[in-house]
């Protein structure tokens, strides 16, 4: 059974919780664009679980946040997530650094 997801956008940061995967992302991917607009940093310390749809998903949110010109930063990148971008070898243009 799929674990819940939510979100919450205060201000320019995007905070997502829950899993992120197959099963959880589609109501995510429909308010994209509005969720995204502005956005320059997303907080990933709620996530507990990343799939390969769920780091998809990720990688075009940040790709959308970039395409408006911001800086993008990621904070609290789970050991989860981490794992998923080291095994696709993602460069930092697509999945930038994350901070602590």
């Amino acid at each position: 059974m799929a674990k819940h997801l939510s979100w919450q956008r205060d201000g320019q940061v995007l905070s997502l919780e829950g899993e992120l995967n197959s099963k959880t992302l589609l109501q995510l991917w429909e308010q994209r664009q509005e969720l995204v607009s502005g956005v320059t940093i997303f907080d990933f310390s709620g996530l507990t679980r990343v799939d390969t749809a769920g780091l998809a998903l990720l990688i075009h949110l940040i790709g959308q946040a970039k395409q408006q010109g911001h800086n993008v930063e990621l904070r609290q990148m789970s050991d989860n997530l981490h794992t998923l971008v080291q095994l696709y070898n993602l460069p930092e243009s697509l999945f930038p650094h994350c901070s602590a």
